[in-house]
């Protein structure tokens, strides 16, 4: 792994093995676009752009000997990164003593990383052009209803599915919501016994996820089968060595990411 310069600071491999495990932890449980969104890769860090493609539009066309695809652009694959450090002195009294080196930096930057990720994922980039399932033109639109009152947030959901259906999109249904809108589903339906959000979750087969970074009063329903959507991979989430500065030890995590639209048909935004 020489692109992280894993070899040109004194930092021991077991070091390396103790934060890779920190690190991964830590996304593991702040990441929320992977839990639905299939993953292709990780091709490597050499990977800079990919292709994405209109599936419903994509086709050669064929002109005096020159063959053209149509429905698919090239797109440079971002890198998202976080830097921490870790004191020279704590390093020389784990070596030392044998203490086990406090990684709460090194989670802290992974838990960054995944928010990064993830505001990626829904967001994309205006500055840079990318889309996210939240701003990507031409997706379908769903009216939300007062998701504390009644029924609103099932009968918004039911209305989401069969949109999708009636335009052909079928499969694995998620449903991604804010934090408040998960708590407001946290309520019995008179007259059910059931509460609100058990009732939308059988609609969804149980895929529903909380998303911090989605701030308040959104939701968003995908059909999220790699035809339609993935989660591009080049180099996963690692840690990289950058320098030693004031005696102690810099690093910077890095990955490159991009979210792939690919059917714009299977996302429902609910406005």
């Amino acid at each position: 792994m020489s692109y992280l310069s894993r070899g040109e600071g004194p930092v021991p491999a077991g070091l390396w093995d103790q934060i890779d495990e920190a690190v991964i932890s830590a996304a593991k449980k702040t990441l929320v676009g992977r839990r639905f969104l299939p993953v292709f890769g990780p091709l490597g860090i050499g990977a800079e752009s990919i292709n994405i493609d209109d599936v419903d539009g994509v086709e050669e066309n064929y002109d005096d000997g020159l063959m053209v695809t149509t429905g698919r652009k090239f797109v440079e694959i971002p890198t998202i990164y976080d830097d921490f450090t870790l004191l020279a002195k704590d390093l020389e009294y784990s070596a030392k003593y044998g203490y086990p080196i406090d990684l709460a930096k090194a989670m802290a930057s992974a838990e960054a990383i995944a928010q990064k990720e993830d505001r990626l994922i829904f967001f994309g980039s205006k500055d840079y052009g990318y889309e996210g399932l939240l701003t990507a033109k031409g997706v379908n639109k769903v009216k939300k209803g007062d998701w504390k009152e009644g029924e609103n947030a099932f009968a918004d959901v039911a209305s989401a599915i069969e949109l999708l259906a009636e335009k052909g999109v079928f499969g694995t249904y998620s449903l991604i919501v804010s934090p408040d809108l998960y708590m407001q589903m946290q309520r019995i339906q008179p007259g059910t016994g059931l509460l609100e959000i058990d009732r939308v979750s059988k609609l969804v087969n149980g895929h529903i996820y909380r998303a911090p970074v989605l701030g308040s009063g959104k939701a968003v329903l995908v059909c999220s089968e790699s035809r339609n959507m993935d989660l591009v991979i080049g180099q996963d989430m690692a840690a990289a060595y950058l320098e030693q500065v004031d005696l102690n030890h810099s690093f910077r995590l890095i990955e490159t990411v991009l979210p792939r639209i690919k059917r714009r048909q299977a996302v429902v935004l609910f406005t």
